[in-house]
C-alpha cells in the first residue's frame, strides 16, 4: 500500500514564449494543505489552460512517484520539490511506471483509474529551462501516470493509496510510453485494452493499420 505525499495545484500561471500554443500554462504546481476535491474531471484549485492537449476525463489527475523524482535529483544534481513535474499527486510506495492500465487507486474518498503516461512537451522543457529535457525524459522512461476520476471525493497529504482491480492484460504505463517512443512490438496488445483512452486508441489503430 502506498502513500500520498502531497497534493499539488497551480501556484503561478506563467505567461512566456515557452508556455505553449495558448501562451500561458499552469504547470507550476506546488503542495496544497488540507483536503482537495477531485471532481468534474479536474483537481480543485488547479489550472489546465491548454485544454486541447491537457486535462479532460482521461487526463484528469497526474501522478508522479517521489522515488522517480529522487532518481532525477541524483541524475541531474538538482533539488526537485513535489509538484515540479507538474503532477497533482506525489506518491510514495507505488511503482507508477509499472502501473497496469485500468487498475484502480483508492485515495481518501476518491476512486481513480490509471489511463495513460505523460508525454513530455516543450512547455515542460521550458518550465525546467533544460533545452534537452524532452530527450532526457524520454530516455529515462519514468513518465508518471494520468488517472480518470471514477468516484469524486477528497484527497489530502498522508492518505493511503490502495491499488485494486488490477487487469490481467499486463500492459503498463511504461509499455504505452515505450510504444509512443518508437517501440511497436506491443501495439496490437495495447489496442485491445478495454477502456483505452481514445487519444491512445486512435493512435494505436493507425499504427496497427500502417497509416
Amino acid at each position: 500500500m502506498g502513500k500520498l505525499l502531497s497534493v499539488n495545484v497551480t501556484a503561478i500561471v506563467h505567461h512566456d514564449d515557452w508556455a505553449g500554443s495558448v501562451g500561458r500554462t499552469g504547470i507550476d504546481k506546488r503542495p496544497k494543505l488540507g483536503r482537495v476535491a477531485l471532481e468534474n474531471d479536474c483537481v480543485e484549485g488547479d489550472f489546465v489552460l491548454d485544454t486541447k492537449n491537457h486535462g479532460g476525463k482521461d487526463q484528469a489527475v497526474y501522478a508522479y512517484a517521489r522515488e522517480d523524482a529522487d532518481w532525477w535529483e541524483k541524475e541531474i544534481d538538482l533539488e526537485i520539490a513535489n509538484g515540479r513535474f507538474g503532477e497533482n499527486l506525489t506518491t510514495s510506495g507505488i511503482n507508477v511506471t509499472n502501473a497496469i492500465i485500468g487498475e484502480i487507486w483508492h485515495i481518501g474518498t476518491t476512486k481513480l483509474q490509471v489511463t495513460m503516461p505523460r508525454i513530455p512537451c516543450k512547455v515542460f522543457q521550458g518550465f525546467w529551462q533544460r533545452p534537452n529535457l524532452i530527450k532526457e525524459f524520454t530516455n529515462a522512461k519514468k513518465p508518471g501516470a494520468y488517472l480518470r476520476i471514477l468516484e469524486e471525493g477528497y484527497v489530502s497529504a498522508g492518505d493511503e493509496i490502495k491499488v485494486t482491480d488490477i487487469p490481467n492484460h499486463g500492459i503498463t504505463i511504461k509499455d504505452l510510453y515505450e510504444a509512443k517512443s518508437g517501440e511497436r512490438s506491443k501495439i496490437s496488445d495495447i489496442n485491445q485494452i478495454p477502456g483505452l483512452a481514445p487519444k491512445f486508441k486512435d493512435w494505436t489503430e493507425k499504427i496497427a493499420a500502417g497509416i
